[in-house]
């Protein structure tokens, strides 16, 4: 692996078109997430309103193979979803290896508003979605059924994460992606995110990756900023990630800063073990300063400015591919 020129492009990101951020996410598909939670900030719903309506675009897409209906299954062929969603005053939910329900983040939602506790998971999460009247359904669409058969063929299973780890296609030849984690601020600098995912593409029944975990694929804190992540769960997981971030942002250092270091020390801790596997951290402050970075080349992110105008822009990165 050779260092990539990572220093003009995250001082681009900080002084440039991401300054002045009300909505970031993950991936170019992040932009129609943007949109709704920007809308419906703007007709006047809460942070965890516009978090929440953020998510639920990618968890309904049939296109989108790793954010709920539609994603790809376990190795088993159920598909399995993962969420969390918080606001910058501690409050939590999430849930974990949820089934049969198409928006995982409103469970989570639930988790956080009706419930004493702070994380679900499995056959628990799954029985609290009904008794809250979530319809059971079916999230297997034949698409998804068919890339798992044609996995069945050779099983070759090694944890990583749907695509972008690689930078590789799916099945049917089109590009995907993995979670999408969510971002948003008021003119105040009060934060709250979301993070949602059908995980590891024919992951082992029961695997659960860094997106729901508090930590790890979302962290908020008033007053100093928000975090997420996207790419090999195991890796972010390791290292609190997304929690580094804001601890960074807390010690002093910038949005962009925050992002390098935690990957540079997941690069530094894992050496040739995260060889072509990628690894990327988005962070907002309260003043809408944004960060970016990434192991390897091909993470991209949406923001959203107070005018509404949204962009999508590649992060800088470690390595290059």
């Amino acid at each position: 692996m050779t260092l990539a020129g990572s220093v003009a492009a995250a001082e681009a990101v900080r002084s440039g078109p991401g300054a002045g951020a009300v909505v970031l996410s993950t991936w170019d598909f992040g932009a129609a997430a943007n949109a709704a939670a920007f809308a419906r900030l703007r007709a006047g719903g809460t942070l965890i309103d516009a978090v929440e309506a953020g998510a639920m675009v990618p968890e309904a897409d049939p296109t989108n193979h790793s954010v709920g209906y539609s994603g790809y299954p376990d190795r088993d062929g159920h598909v399995t979803l993962d969420a969390v969603i918080m606001d910058d005053a501690g409050g939590v939910g999430a849930v974990a290896a949820l089934e049969n329900t198409m928006h995982a983040i409103s469970v989570a939602r639930r988790v956080m508003e009706r419930t004493p506790h702070t994380f679900l998971v499995g056959e628990g999460a799954t029985r609290f979605a009904r008794d809250q009247g979530f319809t059971q359904q079916s999230l297997l669409t034949p698409e998804s059924e068919k890339a798992w058969r044609e996995w069945l063929k050779t099983a070759n299973y090694k944890p990583e994460a749907n695509s972008e780890n690689r930078i590789t296609r799916t099945p049917g030849g089109a590009l995907d992606h993995d979670t999408i984690g969510l971002l948003a601020r008021t003119a105040d600098g009060r934060m709250a995110g979301a993070c949602t995912t059908s995980g590891m593409a024919f992951k082992m029944r029961g695997r659960v990756g860094d997106s729901p975990q508090v930590g790890s694929g979302l962290y908020v804190e008033a007053g100093v900023g928000g975090a997420t992540s996207t790419g090999l769960g195991e890796e972010v997981t390791r290292v609190a990630g997304s929690a580094r971030v804001v601890a960074s942002m807390r010690g002093g250092a910038t949005p962009q800063r925050a992002c390098e270091e935690v990957v540079r020390h997941i690069a530094r801790l894992r050496g040739d073990a995260i060889r072509g596997v990628q690894v990327g951290f988005l962070a907002l402050d309260p003043n809408g300063n944004v960060g970016a970075f990434c192991l390897l080349p091909g993470f991209t992110y949406a923001v959203t400015n107070a005018a509404g105008k949204t962009m999508v822009l590649k992060a800088a990165s470690l390595f290059k591919a």
